[in-house]
C-alpha cells in the first residue's frame, strides 16, 4: 500500500491555510514556492481538495485558496479520500473461483458482503486504518507541529505567508 506524495502536499497546504483570516486567501504561487513545487502540480492537489469541499478558491488579484471547513472538521481520511479516491487498497482477484474447480462467483467481493475470508480480513484492516485517519484532524496536526517543531520555524512559515498576503 502506498499513497501518492499528493497526500503529503495536501496536508502541508492545509496546515498553511489554517491561520488565513476569513476575508483572505493564499495564492497558489506562494503555496507552491514555499513547498518547492510547480504551480501546475499543486493546482491539481488543491483542485481535488476543492472538489471535495475541503478548500475553496477565491478568484481575483488577491485570489487563492482558503479552508472551507474548520481545521477540527477536516480529517486525514477526508484528505486521503479527496486525493486518492475511495477504492479499497486490497483488490480481490476472485482466485477462490479458480481454486479446486470451484465455480462460485465472487461478485460480493466489491460489495462488502464477501464470504471470502482473505477479503474480509483485508477490508477490516483497511477500515481500522481509515478509522484511525478519521480521528486525526488538521487541528490535531497543527497542535502536534506546534509542540514538536522549533518555534522559529513556525514563525518563519507564518511570516512568509503574511508578507506575501500584504
Amino acid at each position: 500500500m502506498k499513497y501518492s506524495v499528493m497526500v503529503e502536499y495536501a496536508l502541508h497546504s492545509l496546515v498553511y491555510l489554517i491561520d488565513v483570516p476569513p476575508e483572505e486567501s493564499i495564492g497558489i504561487k506562494d503555496l507552491s514556492e514555499f513547498q518547492g513545487l510547480s504551480e501546475t502540480y499543486l493546482s491539481k492537489v488543491l483542485g481535488k481538495l476543492s472538489k471535495a469541499g475541503i478548500v475553496s478558491s477565491v478568484s481575483g488579484v488577491k485570489g487563492g485558496y482558503k479552508l472551507s471547513k474548520k481545521p477540527e472538521d477536516i480529517s486525514f481520511w477526508d484528505v486521503v479520500k479527496a486525493v486518492e479516491g475511495e477504492s479499497p487498497i486490497f483488490q480481490c482477484k476472485n482466485i477462490k473461483a479458480n481454486f479446486a474447480n470451484q465455480t462460485e462467483n465472487c461478485d460480493s467481493c466489491a460489495s462488502g458482503t464477501s464470504n471470502c475470508t482473505i477479503n474480509i480480513v483485508m477490508l477490516e484492516a483497511e477500515e481500522q486504518m481509515w478509522n484511525y485517519l478519521r480521528g486525526k484532524t488538521i487541528a490535531w496536526l497543527e497542535e502536534e507541529l506546534n509542540r514538536t517543531l522549533p518555534s522559529e520555524r513556525i514563525a518563519m512559515a507564518k511570516e512568509f505567508f503574511h508578507k506575501k498576503n500584504n
